[in-house]
């Protein structure tokens, strides 16, 4: 998968009175399209989607587009690999260097949902082979020298 081809960057420009450049870079992954087609394929979402419609479901919205949201965040479906698909992106891109599990829940909780999200993140960086060649393990050295 082209890194490329999931981001949408937008760029701005600006100079002051003094002669400064302010510059500012704001990178987004586009997942939203292929999330939106897939959420009806997932059955667990397609429920949850019947319970928002007839308000039964009170944490989940849909959104102008019809994109469940679960507390504001996108819900997206477990299938088509499109969960390995976003972990990989946010987990490899130009745009950041290996996240640890940690800092790669914190970064995806603020846009998007799933069920057993801390595991799949936990379970994706646990599989990563650069990863695992920088790791620091935290064991004492054992005995005298």
């Amino acid at each position: 998968m082209d890194s490329l081809a999931c981001l949408s960057v937008s760029i701005q420009l600006s100079i002051s009175e003094r002669g400064g450049v302010l510059a500012s870079i704001e990178v987004r992954a586009t997942f939203s399209k292929e999330i939106k087609a897939k959420q009806f394929d997932d059955e667990n979402l397609e429920e949850l989607r019947k319970k928002t419609v007839i308000g039964k479901a009170q944490e989940t919205t849909l959104d102008a587009e019809c994109v469940l949201n679960f507390k504001g965040r996108i819900c997206v479906p477990k299938v088509d690999d499109l969960i390995q698909k976003l972990l990989a992106e946010s987990h490899s891109s130009r745009y950041s260097i290996h996240p640890d599990v940690i800092k790669m829940d914190r970064d995806l909780k603020k846009i998007y949902w799933w069920l057993s999200m801390k595991k799949d993140i936990a379970e994706f960086v646990a599989k990563c082979q650069n990863c695992q060649l920088v790791k620091y393990e935290h064991k004492r050295p054992a005995g005298l020298l």
